[in-house]
C-alpha cells in the first residue's frame, strides 16, 4: 500500500450521495477546485469549455428538476457545470492564438500550428467537434475531482441530466454551449448516507492493468 498522500485522498472521497444542505463550502476552497479546473491540460490547449458556478438556490433547484431529482445539486452549496463548445470556429481558435501570443510573443511556428488547426477542425461535423470539445470537459472533471477530494470538499459526478433542459436554463445555447456534465460541491451528511459506510470497491491492479515492456 502506498503511502501517498494523494492516493490516501481518492480513498477518502467517493460518489457522495447525502450533503449536509445546513454546511457550505468555503470560498476559498471553491477557488482552488476552479483554479485547478483552470489549469487542466486540454488538446492543443484550446480549452474548449466554459465552467458555471450556480450557488442562487432556484436555479439549482431548478437544474434538480431536470436532473430527476438528484438532492446533492440542492443540497451541496455549490453546482459545477461543465459546457463544451458546440463547434469549433475560426474566433475561437484565433482567441486561443492571440492568448498565446499576448504571454509567449510572436511564434510564427505556433501561429501556423493553429492556422492548421482551423483547416482540420473547421471543416468536420459540428457534433464530432463537440464531442471532441465535451471530451475535454471531461479531463477537467477528472482534475476537479482530484482538486475537492484535495480539498476534501465532497463532490458527485453526474450525467444523469437533461443537458437541453439545463440548457435552457443557464442560457447556454445563446453562447454556443452545451452541457456536459455537472459536479455538485458539498459536505457529506454521516448520519444519512447509505454509500459512506461502505467498502471503496475498485478492480485488482492486475485485471485493469496490463504492462507491456
Amino acid at each position: 500500500m502506498t503511502n501517498s498522500t494523494l492516493i490516501k485522498q481518492l480513498n477518502w472521497r467517493y460518489a457522495t450521495k447525502k450533503m449536509d444542505p445546513t454546511k457550505a463550502v468555503p470560498q476559498t476552497k471553491v477557488d482552488a477546485i476552479v483554479e485547478a479546473i483552470r489549469m487542466a491540460p486540454t488538446s492543443s490547449g484550446t480549452q474548449p469549455f466554459e465552467l458555471i458556478v450556480v450557488t442562487n438556490p432556484e436555479v439549482r433547484s431548478e437544474i434538480c428538476k431536470a436532473a430527476d431529482g438528484q438532492a446533492q445539486i440542492t443540497d451541496g452549496s455549490h453546482l459545477l457545470v461543465f459546457a463544451a463548445w458546440n463547434n469549433y470556429t475560426a474566433e475561437r481558435i484565433d482567441q486561443v492564438t492571440e492568448l498565446s501570443t499576448a504571454e509567449r510573443g510572436e511564434l510564427p511556428m505556433l501561429n501556423a500550428y493553429y492556422e492548421n488547426l482551423k483547416n482540420n477542425y473547421l471543416p468536420r461535423d459540428a457534433e464530432v467537434n463537440y464531442a471532441h470539445a465535451a471530451r475535454q470537459a471531461y479531463i477537467a472533471l477528472g482534475i476537479a475531482l482530484v482538486a475537492a477530494a484535495e480539498q476534501e470538499i465532497d463532490s458527485t459526478p453526474m450525467e444523469g441530466f437533461s443537458s437541453a433542459k439545463v440548457d435552457k436554463i443557464l442560457d447556454l445555447n445563446e453562447r454556443g454551449l452545451r452541457s456536459v456534465v455537472l459536479m455538485p460541491l458539498g459536505y457529506r451528511d454521516p448520519s444519512a448516507d447509505w454509500l459512506l459506510p461502505m467498502k471503496k470497491v475498485r478492480k485488482p491492479r492486475d485485471t485493469i492493468v496490463t504492462q507491456i515492456d
